[in-house]
């Protein structure tokens, strides 16, 4: 019989998050699972990519109107009599306007938002929360599972997120899954009472298929495969360095040398880097592509891969470029040993824009350490779908 698996997400916008479980859906076994997954918001660039046996479930019902803009949400509730959600609604305004940080807003703001989530009646064998935060606290709370198990996508310490806050959650699951050793040492220095828990499953990332999908044409015409092309996949937001990246082109156009460097990301930041942009006059060397759902033409056809994170738990980027065979620098937060052996597949480097800049120099001036990286890469075995096996191990409780 079936095993019953309940996956959940806050929507699939782009993200390493929401990338790394597309890619965990399109390789479990559907022959012995019946999954589920639970999207908060039904949008974003990966729900194309959602595998056609997985089962969409939205939430509905007052959740839809607590998602509403406040006047609009807090109105529909007073209509209805829901006093104590018009509340709560406000509440969490106040919570996320005032807490600047956010991941924080996120976990206090639970408790408000958490009022207009129903439980799920359906049962299951495992629930899977697969992003820190809101999909770990919907878990706990909402879902009934014999197994229950928490993803944490990135570096504890780094994030920002609260231990006080986060380990009632944490004691009631049954493992806490992270994505790399870096971040499984950090997770039980700040649970070491719940280290058992603490497991690491790899990143699932695919060669065959991202080598099938890097051979789509590139319609784009701000892309040249022909010019110097340099290529970064993240989230524009702070801790993933782009606003490092820009000073960096800034200085590299000041050593005088020709390229293109590209973001494929979206966030937060976008205004305040289009106005440097256009204050540093690199409008046609730095330039914003937005989201992309294939990537991977544009990797095939860069010259190098760079990392400007401040921190990562383990970039799903970075194992999609070693796959490309693309020489990659990366700047020196913890996890980066965990992927790249400096000197022999890419380049760790400082996390200031001079060295970044220093670094790309040396490699658009020494084609032999490029014709080294590029052969290494091509040596490794960079496939991780067996990791899969370690999930049905903990659904199984045969770890």
């Amino acid at each position: 019989m079936k095993k019953k698996i309940l996956f959940v997400i806050p929507s699939f916008d782009a993200g390493g998050g929401e990338k790394s479980l597309i890619n965990l859906l399109h390789a479990i076994d559907y022959s012995l699972f019946d999954v589920d997954v639970v999207a908060f918001h039904s949008k974003g660039i990966f729900l194309q990519s959602l595998p056609e046996k997985v089962n969409l479930i939205t939430l509905n019902g007052d959740f839809v109107d607590f998602s509403k803009a406040l006047p609009s949400s807090v109105i529909a509730f007073l209509k209805q009599g829901k006093f104590n959600l018009a509340l709560q609604r406000i509440l969490f305004f106040l919570k996320n306007k005032i807490e600047k940080n956010a991941s924080k807003a996120e976990q206090i703001s639970w408790n408000s938002i958490s009022k207009a989530i129903p439980k799920l009646t359906k049962e299951y064998d495992a629930a899977i929360g697969s992003l820190e935060k809101s999909s770990i606290y919907y878990v706990v709370e909402k879902v009934k599972a014999t197994t229950k198990i928490g993803w944490i996508h990135t570096n504890y310490s780094k994030s920002g997120m609260q231990q006080d806050f986060d380990y009632p959650f944490f004691e009631k699951l049954n493992y806490i899954v992270t994505i790399s050793e870096e971040c499984a040492t950090d997770l039980k220095l700040n649970f070491p009472d719940l280290k058992n828990k603490i497991k690491v499953i790899y990143n699932i990332v695919s060669p065959a298929l991202i080598k099938e999908l890097s051979k789509e044409k590139i319609l784009d015409s701000k892309f040249d495969s022909n010019t110097l092309n340099i290529l970064t996949i993240a989230r524009l937001s702070k801790e993933k360095g782009i606003d490092l990246a820009l000073e960096a082109a800034l200085e590299l156009v000041k050593m005088g040398k020709l390229f293109k460097w590209f973001i494929i990301g979206e966030g937060g930041e976008r205004d305040a880097l289009e106005t440097k942009i256009k204050e540093y006059h690199l409008e046609n060397v730095f330039i914003l592509l937005g989201v992309k759902a294939n990537p991977y033409p544009y990797l095939k056809h860069a010259f190098l891969y760079v990392q400007p994170s401040r921190y990562e738990g383990k970039s799903i980027a970075i194992d999609e470029a070693k796959i490309l065979a693309k020489p990659i620098i990366t700047t020196n937060y913890p996890t980066a040993k965990d992927q790249i052996a400096k000197g022999e597949n890419g380049i760790i480097c400082e996390m200031n824009p001079i060295s970044i800049a220093q670094q790309i120099s040396v490699l658009m001036d020494n084609p032999n350490l490029i014709e080294k990286f590029t052969l290494n890469l091509k040596k490794e075995n960079l496939g991780t779908e067996e990791e899969i096996v370690k999930l049905y191990n903990l659904i199984h409780g045969t770890t």
